[in-house]
């Protein structure tokens, strides 16, 4: 089922791409991403009532608070940088340089999390980096 999930969340990424693309034309890229930001807090809040999910608000540890807070203020600072480049530049440009982010989180998996890095692994990231550098010359 994660598949299914990952692959859904693969369209709508690349859905936001082009929707993004179209309705920052003429909207500042802050503005546009703050107004994208209250759209997803609203949807993810409407997911967990929809979920009844609420209930495990109080038995959030600190730890998990803390990592969830810095999570979220890079997510922020993702998404800021995100709109901006794609204001700027062209979306087949941006998008597969921001698809980096896979290479970076391999490697940082690795590091932080001790997640093993294979000879496939490896290979899967030059490849990624070859690929995106190709399509952004």
């Amino acid at each position: 089922m994660w598949f299914v999930f990952a692959l859904l969340s693969a369209i709508f990424a690349a859905l936001t791409s082009i929707l993004a693309k179209v309705g920052i034309s003429e909207v500042n890229s802050n503005l546009a991403t703050a107004i994208r930001t209250v759209v997803v807090v609203a949807m993810s809040w409407g997911m967990v009532f929809l979920t009844q999910a609420q209930s495990g608000l109080s038995s959030i540890t600190k730890k998990s608070w803390i990592f969830l807070i810095l999570s979220g203020l890079a997510t922020g600072a993702s998404w800021l940088c995100y709109y901006k480049a794609l204001q700027l530049g062209e979306a087949s440009k941006v998008v597969p340089i921001d698809k980096l982010s896979v290479v970076i989180t391999i490697i940082l998996a690795f590091l932080f999390l001790h997640e093993s890095f294979t000879a496939k692994s490896l290979i899967g990231c030059i490849l990624i980096a070859a690929g995106t550098l190709i399509m952004v010359v």
